[in-house]
């Protein structure tokens, strides 16, 4: 049975109250989240070039839209891995979601269940994936694979035995990334205490108490849990760094072990370069996410909407999906007319429930699904099938 959708909160209510867009979840979350913690979530590598053209990118584009036509009739369902969703994005994976919001994995899963939406756990979460599929079984798993090839078996076998579809690669993060923004806003890991952290958490009180203390108090110290088959350290670990590299030398062949083990849909997210796409195609994948990572790892990589076109073209009969920068529904239905088959969203998720728990990230599911159904209605369409890149301009070409 479908678990009811929560009430806000008092306090979480009048946040929500103010969330007029997704944009608009992360100047509230900059005031309730300390210092460190919004900086990990909301920073990029280095220059934070690659996170200003995810942006820039949809300004390039613009619509030619149909007049007089009848669209009181709109839909905006969509069919993804042999599966029927509701709207046309979902919830990126995300790390540590359980330190910005209590909870946070679930409340996104929960959430993104209830309104027939797709929804990515993260390796780097902090509940066991066997809670979260169990509580939201249609949920994907997102794994970052460990060093050694019988440590990824077990891996794949525990994923399979907790009773996950979808399994989700990511390929892009062989290399820890440039971490100055981090330094800058005092996030390490492992998290140790200073007068500094000490004075974060009393500053904003509705974090220390109704996540960080409430965490601690009911479940303990948060372990990362699923970066491996067993559980992984605590957050306040020396191990952290640790656990966290030794990437550098998995290939192709990984994958393709990987293929022959892994029985469901398999997903490989983080690819840019057509060839990539090619080669995920040849080795079995069900899909592709084109992503940068949301500009968190190669400074400078290229939008994963400039990306689009060239990996259509060699993708065949794969689901070529698409994260990074996505804010609004016209990002969507921009990436949806140059032949995405999803948008996947990350950031403003985090923020939802670390503001507004289970209750902000329905507030903001349904922002999006509400703007996409009267861009539909604008553009002069009732399917999103009937989309495609005639609807767009490339003003780029155009100046």
């Amino acid at each position: 049975m479908q678990r009811p959708a929560p009430r806000p909160s008092w306090l979480a209510a009048r946040r929500l109250s103010r969330v007029l867009c997704l944009d608009d979840f992360e100047s509230v979350a900059r005031r309730h989240l300390p210092r460190p913690i919004f900086g990990y979530v909301a920073g990029a590598a280095e220059t934070h070039a690659s996170y200003r053209d995810n942006r820039a990118v949809f300004d390039e584009y613009g619509f030619r839209h149909r007049v007089l036509r009848n669209v009181s009739d709109r839909e905006s369902s969509i069919d993804l891995l042999g599966r029927r969703y509701s709207a046309p994005f979902g919830i990126a994976p995300m790390g540590i979601c359980s330190l910005t919001g209590y909870r946070g994995d679930l409340a996104q899963a929960r959430a993104a269940e209830r309104a027939g939406i797709p929804m990515i756990l993260s390796a780097s979460s902090l509940i066991r994936l066997e809670e979260v599929v169990e509580e939201a079984p249609g949920t994907w798993f997102q794994a970052y694979l460990p060093a050694k090839s019988a440590e990824i078996d077990a891996l794949i076998d525990r994923v399979a035995r907790a009773g996950v579809e979808t399994l989700v690669i990511t390929v892009d993060s062989a290399v820890v990334p440039n971490r100055e923004n981090n330094v800058r806003n005092g996030f390490k890991t492992p998290l140790r205490p200073s007068w500094r952290l000490l004075w974060d958490g009393m500053t904003h009180p509705a974090w220390s108490l109704g996540t960080f203390l409430k965490t601690c108090v009911r479940h303990g110290v948060p372990h990362f849990e699923n970066n491996a088959a067993k559980r992984g350290v605590a957050i306040v670990s020396r191990q952290v760094t640790r656990d966290f590299s030794g990437r550098e030398h998995l290939d192709w062949f990984e994958l393709k072990r990987i293929r022959r083990r892994w029985t469901g849909r398999l997903v490989i997210k983080g690819v840019l370069h057509p060839d990539d796409v090619a080669l995920a195609r040849q080795h079995g994948a069900d899909g592709v996410i084109i992503s940068n990572h949301g500009g968190r790892q190669l400074d400078g990589a290229v939008s994963p909407l400039r990306a689009l076109p060239h990996a259509l073209e060699v993708a065949g009969g794969m689901e070529v999906m698409i994260d990074s920068g996505f804010r609004r529904g016209t990002d969507v239905i921009k990436a949806l007319a140059l032949g995405a088959s999803c948008a996947f969203v990350g950031r403003p998720f985090n923020y939802a429930s670390a503001i507004g728990a289970e209750a902000g990230v329905d507030h903001a599911i349904q922002l999006l699904m509400s703007e996409i159904r009267a861009d539909m209605g604008m553009l002069g369409i009732t399917r999103l099938a009937e989309l495609d890149a005639e609807e767009l301009v490339d003003l780029a070409q155009r100046r």
